[in-house]
């Protein structure tokens, strides 16, 4: 497999986000493509086409420096060891505030509330 058709069969699963065997066999073997996929992932392929990318960018158009923003979310892991017990089953007032933090969309458990 030449590597602009590897790369193009990359592309294909990074932009639709299917799984590698999904791959349509007119991309190329999807066994093939992942294993082209690994060894340029090692070897830093993809740092490299984003840094020119940047490069090319920033030349072109130029990169807006001054203004930043990050998105992260951080959730806590629940602690499920010998010594820590299962969630008992909530009724009258702490069944209808947990129902409230549900509707919420907040993905807490009735535990920590």
């Amino acid at each position: 497999m030449d590597d602009r058709k590897a790369m193009n069969a990359i592309f294909y699963v990074l932009r639709t986000g299917c799984q590698w065997k999904a791959l349509p066999r007119s991309l190329g073997a999807a066994s093939a493509v992942h294993d082209r996929f690994q060894a340029w992932r090692k070897v830093g392929v993809f740092e490299k086409v984003w840094a020119k990318g940047l490069l090319e960018y920033d030349a072109g158009k130029g990169i807006e420096r001054e203004w930043q923003s990050m998105d992260t979310v951080m959730t806590e892991a629940p602690s499920w060891g010998e010594k820590a017990r299962a969630p008992t089953r909530l009724t009258g007032r702490s069944q209808v505030r947990n129902a409230a933090y549900w509707s919420k969309g907040t993905r807490c458990h009735s535990r920590w509330l």
